[in-house]
């Protein structure tokens, strides 16, 4: 793989003027290795619950997304919910439940650690430094 990601992976419950949804798949790690599979191989790493459903999971594969890294536990997956105002630049954040995430260790493979690249998405600084 090219680029590894370390990020949340979340369920998120969005309102913006156009509408409003609940429990979409949501995180950082997941928004940027869909994005960046378009482009490149990308290995993604972080924790889910036991009620991540294997639908999400294929999605992310059917992206060619390796998922290897992609670790579930026993609990919940983190959930955020967020209000978007008019413009949608602005989101108000209503709630959030780190579950899971609250104790999110990651564990690099030996495949992932020597990626060439690693993108190190929104998570606390201290992880972030834990994996460098």
């Amino acid at each position: 793989m090219k680029i590894v990601v370390v990020g949340s992976i979340a369920y998120d419950a969005v309102e913006t003027p156009a509408g409003k949804r609940e429990s979409q798949l949501g995180g950082s790690a997941c928004f940027f290795s869909t994005s960046a599979s378009y482009f490149t191989e990308v290995g993604i790493i972080g924790v889910v619950g036991n009620d991540f459903a294997p639908s999400d999971r294929s999605m992310l594969e059917s992206h060619g997304i390796d998922t290897t890294g992609l670790v579930e536990v026993d609990g919940k997956t983190f959930r955020w919910t967020g209000d978007y105002m008019d413009d949608i630049n602005t989101a108000v954040t209503l709630d959030t439940q780190l579950n899971v995430f609250g104790d999110f260790e990651p564990t690099l493979t030996e495949a992932h650690a020597n990626a060439p690249y690693l993108f190190l998405a929104n998570i606390d600084p201290t992880i972030q430094l834990k994996v460098l």
